[in-house]
């Protein structure tokens, strides 16, 4: 795509206000995903030779925690058609399609991270180990 060049994407690796984790399987680098500070997931891609050993699972359960460290509420997402069905099979909602500035077409997806929605007598369940101090 054309914002992922060499040069834009060293720029959101070293953003202070990004998060990124790279994985590597038998030395060999398998992953990639980049969460903003606003709770977009920019990047979450895998080599399709590493799909379906949980390594994806992982590293989305690594950004979810981290964007709920930060006090995100929710994460938003653009996947591509190959991951619509991993993040749906993850809690994400789809919430329609929409072309990039680079004319690929997206489904974007978001998930509420702080509370379960309808918990009965009022009390929310956290989704991660957040501070419940707030609540």
């Amino acid at each position: 795509m054309g914002n992922k060049n060499p040069e834009t994407v060293a720029s959101w690796f070293t953003s202070p206000t990004n998060f990124s984790l790279v994985a590597v399987d038998q030395g060999e680098v398998v992953g990639v995903a980049l969460l903003t500070g606003a709770g977009k997931l920019a990047l979450c891609y895998l080599l399709p030779e590493a799909r379906r050993q949980g390594i994806g699972k992982a590293l989305l359960q690594r950004m979810e925690q981290q964007a709920c460290s930060w006090g995100v509420k929710a994460l938003q997402l653009h996947s591509t058609a190959s991951g619509e069905e991993f993040f749906a099979s993850q809690g994400y909602v789809q919430a329609g399609k929409v072309r990039s500035p680079y004319g690929v077409e997206t489904i974007f997806f978001w998930k509420q991270l702080d509370a379960v929605a309808g918990e009965p007598d009022g009390k929310r369940k956290r989704f991660c180990n957040c501070n419940s101090n707030s609540l």
